[in-house]
């Protein structure tokens, strides 16, 4: 599979969900078993869209799964993480970088660009935004589908080109995710950095259901990513 664009991306995403229920976030390890398919299914999306993250070259299903240890090892220490959301000691952590051939400030206005990323990231749908709010900012809270899961996401960071980052939770619950973006100037192009720390129950069910989730679909974000901000 080779794919152009964002909709050739969204029909091997679609035919993997196809037959998965949707439920909360992350709420049982039976659950998140079923994301194995999405998962192998993101792997192979990423690599033909040409991410070039710290993943290995995907090869043998051994050589393309990337674990936590191996992530925590290429974390970047210039994150700003809150409290309860400390790698060191988190039940799940993704880490992914990718060197985008566009400023980052183009890249930037994607990422804030929430309501537009199902145009170009298939792994994010129904996003709504505070009725009047265009792209995300200081406390923006929204909510989205993400992995086939609706969830609420709040903006807990926020500064303009540099670094982003917000809270994941089911709607009504403490919150359980981190989602952090870094980007960092590299001559005109834009070196970016997405991290990801979950806690509690559910992050731990879901790192032995499927440890490299996290990482794979942070892997195709990051080459879709690529592919708008380089492309427009």
């Amino acid at each position: 599979m080779d794919p152009q664009s964002p909709s050739d991306i969204c029909v091997a995403t679609e035919d993997a969900e196809a037959n998965m229920t949707k439920r909360s976030y992350f709420q049982s390890i039976k659950y998140c078993t079923r994301w194995t398919l999405l998962g192998a299914s993101l792997l192979s999306i990423a690599a033909s869209a040409g991410a070039q993250t710290n993943a290995p070259s995907p090869g043998t299903r051994k050589e393309a799964i990337m674990t936590m240890k191996q992530d925590l090892a290429m974390r970047s220490n210039e994150i700003h993480w809150p409290e309860r959301f400390n790698p060191a000691t988190a039940d799940l952590f993704a880490h992914n970088e990718l060197l985008i051939n566009a400023s980052c400030e183009k890249v930037w206005s994607h990422i804030v660009d929430a309501s537009k990323w199902p145009q170009w990231y298939p792994n994010a749908r129904d996003v709504e935004l505070p009725e009047g709010t265009k792209v995300l900012g200081n406390d923006t809270t929204w909510r989205w589908t993400t992995f086939g899961l609706s969830i609420e996401s709040k903006v807990n960071e926020y500064v303009p080109h540099a670094r982003l980052g917000w809270y994941g939770y089911a709607p009504g619950t403490q919150p359980s995710f981190y989602h952090t973006w870094y980007l960092v100037p590299r001559g005109a192009s834009c070196l970016v950095v997405t991290d990801e720390v979950g806690v509690g129950k559910d992050a731990a069910h879901l790192r032995e259901a499927d440890e490299s989730l996290l990482h794979r679909g942070h892997d195709l974000w990051l080459a879709t990513l690529k592919w708008v901000s380089e492309g427009n």
